[in-house]
């Protein structure tokens, strides 16, 4: 979810709900305590320059439990954090912690904020040697597309 998508959802919402993978709801009582811009450069195992901006929210809760940020807070935090700096309409990644800091993208159910799982994956597979996996097919799967000019019976030899 890009930047300007998540604030035309606020602009329908009256609360603001994350969902994590698991389906538990991030606490209520979170904060976003930051939003800024990531820049990554970084080079692949295949030797090949990447880079990869996103839009970065934290979000954050401590035992402040009558604290609720509302859509309307939330967009003006968006809203200035774009004009301080600079933001471009980027994809959005979240930090959260749970056991430890995770990262996630984002998408909408119409009622929630989804924080969706995001996985590593070799980006120079073509470069660094690894086997292309081939497709997995049960023999009894497979038709047989045999075609006899002789058939038992036609006395052919």
């Amino acid at each position: 979810m890009k930047l300007s998508e998540i604030k035309n959802h606020l602009k329908d919402l009256k609360t603001i709900g994350f969902q994590l993978p698991n389906g538990e709801l991030v606490a209520s009582h979170f904060h976003v305590t930051e939003i800024g811009k990531i820049d990554k450069n970084f080079i692949d195992c295949g030797g090949t320059v990447r880079k990869e901006e996103v839009i970065s929210f934290q979000l954050w809760e401590a035992n402040d439990y009558n604290h609720r940020l509302h859509p309307e807070k939330l967009i003006h935090i968006i809203e200035l954090s774009e004009r301080v700096l600079e933001l471009p309409d980027l994809e959005i990644e979240v930090e959260y912690q749970g056991d430890t800091i995770g990262k996630y993208g984002l998408d909408f159910d119409g009622i929630n904020f989804l924080l969706t799982t995001k996985k590593t994956d070799c980006l120079a597979k073509d470069n660094c040697g690894i086997p292309v996996s081939k497709a997995k097919v049960a023999l009894s799967d497979l038709k047989q597309e045999v075609e006899s000019c002789c058939t038992p019976d036609s006395g052919c030899s």
